[in-house]
């Protein structure tokens, strides 16, 4: 008799995850001179070095236009290479800023307020939290500390 495989159950162990990289801010990149709190996991990595000592990177993706339902497949996979990329350098001992923001501006977000019969800001709003939602969910390492809106 072939033997049963247990499933693995994303359900519970993705957002444990999710929710301990938000609450212990995982992903922030520190200004200089500010200094991580003990038992976060820069410091934790990194001891007693400060945050302004380690080689610095900078991982911009292209943001989203947050004017349709939500996101589409080509999304993810241009921002799979940037996170990998982040997260490499941080495992590096590199200082890693990788925010992520919305490019909300423009003939997009009008068209798509034209399509659905709403003020641009309404269907703005709701949009972001979608794709922002959407976007946590798959477990990126955005340091959404510095989103740009």
């Amino acid at each position: 008799m072939p033997q049963l495989r247990r499933q693995y159950p994303f359900h519970l162990i993705e957002p444990k995850w999710q929710s301990h990289w938000e609450t212990q801010q995982t992903f922030r990149a520190f200004n200089p001179g500010e200094r991580p709190a003990a038992g976060h996991p820069f410091a934790v990595r990194h001891g007693n070095v400060t945050p302004e000592s380690l080689e610095k990177y900078y991982i911009l993706d292209m943001f989203p236009y947050p004017s349709g339902a939500g996101l589409h497949v080509g999304h993810p996979e241009g921002y799979t290479a940037t996170d990998i990329t982040a997260r490499y350098l941080r495992m590096r001992g590199r200082h890693v800023l990788h925010p992520m923001g919305w490019d909300a501006f423009g003939l997009p977000a009008e068209q798509y307020a034209i399509k659905t019969g709403q003020h641009p800001r309404q269907t703005t709003e709701e949009n972001v939290a979608n794709f922002k939602r959407q976007i946590q969910s798959l477990g990126f390492c955005y340091d959404w500390s510095r989103e740009v809106n």
